[in-house]
């Protein structure tokens, strides 16, 4: 079987793994949880990063700290992962769906036409005329490491006063080349940043997350309630709500291992996206998905199209994975989901297409070229 994503751990993660586990140091106490902050924080070239249980913890973090309360309204996209819109209702409050354009990513057209059209601006914040609800912020997803159109996004959320959450679980890497934000990373432009180092992440420890902020007394707050907001740990006093959502030093361990490696596997990433499209550059029946042409992308997934192809999305998958080959299709949309199916979705119209019409390929960092060459040669026999 050629895998979708696994994980390659190739580096130093077995020592500092070793070594944790030595110190007697293994939950959320240790060397390893400050250490990997610091060198994540020094990578992203922010002044501090919070290392959490997982990249939804991260995100729940984030929207708290943005202040949404019960009964507010989030703006979301409908094509990305659950996890970047579950954490809205959490806080008892209501996720309104947006849809893609061709990157996959939030259509800032139709954010825009649905700012400048459905909603008031007023002393209390940004009035949803058709539910009468004060929308508090965007959460913008970086879809399969493709950077989103931040300078349009922060231009909009600046003017209609709106917090900026960005999804970056599957973007680590992922900065600016051009442009007003060249050299800024992917979950670091906006009010809030979140990542996750989930298995089949570029960079994995086993479960985790970690969280970003513009503030730096955000960050600290993310600390404090990641950690059960203790006030006195001695005497177990406590003046907030808290969450069991800080990292093991056991996961930090591995993290700081997989942290050494991170360029080199985004270099293998882009280089594996590279021959695919040589594979497949004179096909007019599929095609790879580009990534943003104004930022270095860490090209995490390899998104294929199915423009005119013979065989349907769920017959050829099934028929790669009979020949071996493990491929996925994209995320059923949110909107359409058991319990969001009542809410706001505005002209979802181009992520139905998406979502029939794409699958994911194998893109595992230790991907060989013959793997690339045996997949190619199936798909020509579809």
């Amino acid at each position: 079987m050629i895998p979708l994503s696994v994980p390659v751990l190739k580096g130093n993660e077995k020592k500092y793994l070793d070594d944790a586990i030595t110190s007697g140091w293994v939950s959320t106490a240790g060397s390893y949880v400050t250490r990997f902050e610091r060198e994540m924080a020094d990578y992203l070239k922010v002044p501090n990063t919070a290392a959490v249980q997982s990249g939804t913890a991260a995100l729940h973090l984030a929207m708290l700290l943005s202040g949404i309360k019960r009964d507010e309204e989030v703006i979301v996209p409908t094509l990305t992962f659950i996890a970047a819109v579950n954490p809205v209702t959490y806080l008892g409050a209501h996720p309104i769906f947006m849809d893609c354009d061709h990157t996959l990513n939030m259509d800032l057209e139709k954010l825009e036409m649905f700012l400048k059209t459905e909603c008031t601006k007023t002393q209390e914040g940004l009035l949803n005329r058709s539910t009468g609800r004060i929308i508090k912020a965007v959460v913008i997803v970086h879809v399969f490491g493709s950077m989103a159109d931040m300078e349009t996004l922060l231009s909009l959320c600046k003017e209609y006063r709106l917090k900026l959450i960005e999804d970056a679980t599957e973007a680590l890497g992922t900065k600016y080349t051009e442009g007003s934000l060249k050299g800024r990373f992917a979950g670091t432009i906006g009010d809030f940043g979140a990542y996750s180092f989930n298995g089949n992440k570029i960079i994995t420890t086993g479960g985790g997350g970690m969280i970003t902020a513009r503030n730096e007394e955000d960050l600290k707050k993310a600390v404090y309630l990641s950690a059960q907001a203790k006030d006195d740990p001695f005497h177990y006093i406590h003046h907030e709500v808290g969450y069991n959502y800080r990292m093991t030093n056991l996961q930090a361990a591995l993290g700081v291992g997989q942290l050494e490696c991170l360029e080199e596997y985004i270099e293998k990433k882009r280089e594996n996206y590279g021959y695919y499209k040589s594979l497949l550059k004179d096909r007019d029946d599929v095609s790879l998905l580009s990534f943003c042409e104004k930022a270095r992308n860490n090209h995490w997934f390899y998104s294929l199209l199915l423009n005119n192809h013979k065989s349907g999305r769920d017959e050829l998958m099934t028929r790669l994975r009979e020949s071996g080959i493990e491929t996925r299709p994209i995320w059923k949309l949110i909107h359409t989901q058991t319990m969001y199916k009542d809410c706001q979705a505005y002209y979802i119209e181009k992520a139905p297409f998406y979502q029939s019409n794409l699958i994911n390929l194998p893109c595992s960092v230790n991907l060989k070229e013959a793997d690339m060459n045996f997949i190619v040669k199936t798909l020509n026999e579809g």
